[in-house]
């Protein structure tokens, strides 16, 4: 490091300013690249140890097929499209001269002529959008190179070169110059490294500029079928590219520190940390600094243990009444010297004393939209408080090439990282400055639906598909799924029982206390029971689907299956008691709503036809649709359901969930509609299951912004819930089609601690949010707190007043059964506590949990004149 605080890079030997800029994004624009300067690259993997990761500057596809060894860049499996990315280089117009340079080396002899493939350089990769992540993932360019049988390949074009085979080693080298305003000429000259014998040689290949436009790569492409053997195939090394009229920038870079995410509850900061895999440099070191008095301070130092090389911190005791500034420094000893690379954020300052606190809620995140450099730009305008991805970080084919389940544990877990790093890649400065909830679902544990049985195995015997989903439990290692849950909510509040589940896979339901709202986070999978398992086999389950049609699901509400499991149903019974630490509103978080808000078309069994089916125009009613009967969703199992819904109203809590792909707001009903309260589901980031909600109601008069469907339901299952609120696909006539035509977006969910007040907005995606019809119809929504247990009063207590104490905590218990029948925060000097017997007598509990100072009056029934006081010294 030198004096200025610039850390020299190992790779280009320049210098990089110790800010979050140099983790920032730049776009291949004009105006970013208005005068092309001297690049000389050089890749220097000389100077790294042997590991399993190729530097900041690269992106490998895939993560695990690419090693760095005795200073080359090796790929380690036959495969199609094999690319390593250089992301910091760019030939935005394609109209530069340059010469590349490589020395590759093959490790495998065995390559037949029936192995069709080829290695050298990419020029001119490009991804589905112009920035340089998206080019990183899903670059294609002109490939050139040698092929397995020793021949030239220009992009389809192949050139015989009299080589009886491809060299065991040879040096490809590239010079590029200008030839018209349109063209561009190549001479491409192979070598052999050790005596500099030309072997072979084309000039004057007239390439179009267009194709030249882009970024730079090397590949290695074999035309076989994926396999999971891992052995050297390829190394690259000495790769070069000089040129006055190229353009680089040296902040387009990834890792070694990747992103960064934390939580406050109570007192202790936990702030997990993502790292690339390099964890085999010996004598690593992973600081956590905090700026306090204007110097960094060291708080804590530690090394790369886990297997998704994520490092946790926590802190207890925090007590900063600022905003502090964290820096997370990873020292590397390299072969020369140490090299040190920073990432920063900030601890937000608890907003304690602000009346609102505003939730940012995101879920379902395919890669249609990556790197999603709109989202936190939209988002960023509205400044919420903090942020809550509730389930689907990625999906199983985010990035491309599927998914590795078995093979080398190591390689299964750097398979998963590639997608957890795409991830954090596109939001992380949503979250970099602000605390957050991250919580997995099923894609982001490689399960299309996942019952968790509490951590039974499931039978992979016949594969990884829906049968090993049906028999329940997790298809992936259990070793595997805790990797994945660290990664994921390690940085959130302790466990409230950290006791594991079967084969020692470790659970994360949690109460998070912040700013005066009360979260609990639940796990609405883990515990839950295989349909395939509790139904009658007549009823002919297939993934979480009934494929009989005389088989009717709602006769069966009453059986015994687990939904939250006993452990969080406990939880939740204690939590929506506890209003501590100065708690004033309460919420549940978890994967996903207790209803089943969708239809399918009558007669469609499964919601394999959801992708497939047409997108109604904007003002269209889809008629022909029934509701689903699909056990993915939290609508089954009905009986664990209703106890679920039951607990929650009790505390007056809200629920935010995600996993639906369909933006929703609901009440629930039990007994009766409306008598539960408010669920919200967020709409999908990027919707790879666009369902809908189209029920079978009178549409004569239905319009886009006054739409039919609103009004009580009974769903698939016999819940009831009243839907105020729908974000359904409609063709919005702008492409990508996948993506503005399948309702993607993100809510707010703002508590208002003041007014006691829910507002929830449902927004657009690419829409500015400050801007008019930014919301889908029907939204914003503004509820009070009371309104989430909207069961009738058959009657009402004696008016209390409450002296000595502010905003004093009120419980109602009937005497009857000894139940407390919900508890409150109040706000307000007096309260008429409502009870629904009113031949019952109630006790009535007021105080402060925090110093744990009660008043209790029993044997209290319902009447309109007398009052109660509760008198604090």
């Amino acid at each position: 490091m030198d004096r200025r605080g610039y850390i020299k890079t190992v790779l280009l030997g320049s210098v990089i300013p110790l800010s979050s800029s140099a983790f920032g994004f730049t776009k291949i624009d004009k105006e970013l690249f208005s005068e092309p300067k001297p690049v000389s690259f050089k890749s220097q993997w000389h100077l790294w140890p042997n590991m399993k990761w190729v530097g900041p500057q690269y992106w490998g596809n895939r993560l695990q097929d690419w090693n760095l060894k005795d200073g080359q860049s090796v790929c380690l499996v036959k495969g199609k499209n094999r690319s390593l990315q250089l992301m910091t280089v760019q030939n935005p117009y394609g109209d530069a001269e340059y010469f590349a340079s490589v020395t590759i080396k093959g490790f495998d002899n065995s390559f037949t002529t029936k192995e069709k493939g080829y290695f050298g350089f990419r020029l001119g990769s490009k991804g589905r959008y112009n920035d340089y992540r998206s080019t990183a993932v899903f670059g294609k360019g002109l490939d050139v190179g040698l092929n397995t049988q020793g021949d030239l390949v220009i992009g389809e074009k192949v050139y015989k070169t009299n080589l009886s085979n491809i060299p065991k080693e040879f040096v490809l080298h590239i010079e590029v110059k200008k030839h018209t305003n349109s063209d561009q000429l190549l001479q491409i000259t192979i070598k052999n490294p050790s005596s500099e014998k030309i072997l072979y040689t084309i000039k004057e290949v007239i390439v179009s500029k267009e194709l030249l436009k882009g970024n730079f790569a090397l590949v290695s492409h074999i035309d076989v079928k994926r396999n999971n053997k891992y052995q050297p195939v390829i190394g690259f090394s000495n790769w070069s590219i000089t040129s006055n009229s190229l353009y680089h920038n040296a902040n387009n870079i990834f890792g070694p520190i990747c992103f960064a995410q934390y939580s406050l509850h109570r007192g202790k900061l936990k702030l997990t940390t993502q790292l690339s895999p390099v964890e085999e440099i010996k004598g690593h070191k992973v600081l956590l600094q905090f700026k306090i008095n204007g110097k960094w301070v060291t708080n804590k130092t530690k090394t790369i243990t886990n297997t998704g090389r994520a490092v946790n911190f926590h802190i207890e005791n925090w007590k900063h009444k600022e905003y502090i500034s964290y820096r997370i420094r990873l020292q590397l000893p390299l072969k020369k010297e140490v090299y040190q690379y920073d990432y920063d954020g900030t601890i937000a300052l608890e907003p304690i004393e602000k009346d609102e606190v505003k939730a940012a809620v995101f879920s379902c995140n395919f890669d249609y939209g990556f790197p999603d450099a709109d989202v936190n730009e939209q988002v960023s305008k509205l400044n919420p408080d903090i942020c809550l991805f509730l389930g689907d970080q990625f999906y199983e084919g985010t990035g491309g090439f599927g998914v590795q389940y078995n093979g080398d544990f190591d390689k299964i877990s750097l398979d998963y990282l590639r997608k957890w790093m795409m991830f954090g890649w596109s939001y992380r400065e949503l979250f970099r400055h602000k605390p957050c909830v991250i919580m997995p679902d099923d894609h982001d544990v490689y399960h299309g639906n996942i019952w968790g049985e509490n951590g039974k195995r499931a039978d992979v015997s016949k594969g990884y598909g829906g049968p090993a989903q049906d028999s329940g439990g997790y298809k992936m290692a259990a070793e595997w799924v805790n990797m994945a849950q660290f990664t994921q909510t390690s940085h959130l509040p302790d466990p409230v029982d950290p006791t594991p589940v079967l084969n020692n896979i470790r659970v994360y339901y949690t109460h998070w206390n912040y700013a005066g709202i009360s979260f609990a986070l639940l796990e609405d999978r883990k515990f839950k029971s295989a349909p395939l398992r509790i139904l009658p086999k007549e009823a002919q389950v297939v993934n979480g689907w009934i494929m009989s049609d005389d088989f009717d699901i709602k006769k069966y509400k009453h059986l015994d299956a687990e939904l939250l499991g006993e452990r969080q149903e406990k939880f939740i019974e204690e939590w929506v008691l506890d209003w501590s630490y100065g708690a004033e509103m309460k919420a549940v978080l978890s994967q996903t709503n207790f209803a089943t808000v969708a239809t399918l078309p009558k007669g469609a069994k499964t919601g394999a036809v959801i992708p497939s089916l047409p997108i109604p125009e904007v003002g269209e009613y889809v008629r022909g649709d029934v509701p689903t009967v699909d056990m993915d969703s939290n609508g089954w199992p009905s009986k664990k359901r209703d106890k679920a819904v039951e607990i929650i109203r009790k505390g007056f809590a809200f629920h935010i969930a995600g996993d639906q792909h369909l933006g929703s707001f609901i009440q629930y009903g039990l007994d009766d509609f409306e008598d539960s309260g408010f669920a919200f589901a967020g709409p999908a980031l990027n919707n790879i299951w666009p369902r809908r909600f189209w029920p079978p109601v009178d549409s004569s008069k239905h319009t886009y912004n006054n739409p039919a469907y609103t009004g009580n339901h009974i769903d698939g299952f016999g819940n009831k819930m009243t839907v105020k609120a729908i974000a359904n696909p409609h063709n919005m006539n702008k492409e990508p089609e996948i993506l503005h035509n399948r309702a993607v977006g993100y809510g707010i969910v703002t508590f208002n601690k003041k007014k006691r007040t829910i507002s929830t907005s449902c927004y657009r995606r690419f829409v500015d949010p400050k801007e008019k019809d930014a919301q889908y119809p029907g939204w914003p929504i503004t509820i009070t707190q009371g309104d989430n247990y909207g069961k009738k009063a058959s009657g009402f207590l004696p008016e209390i007043k409450v002296k000595g104490l502010k905003n004093p905590v009120i419980q109602i218990i009937n005497e009857s059964n000894q139940e407390v029948e919900y508890s409150l925060r109040l706000n307000q000097k007096t309260f008429r506590a409502k009870v629904f017997d009113n031949t019952s007598s109630y006790t009535i509990k007021v105080g402060d949990p925090d110093s744990n100072l009660w008043l209790n009056k029993k044997e209290i029934k319902v009447t309109r004149s007398k009052k109660l006081k509760f008198k604090f010294s």
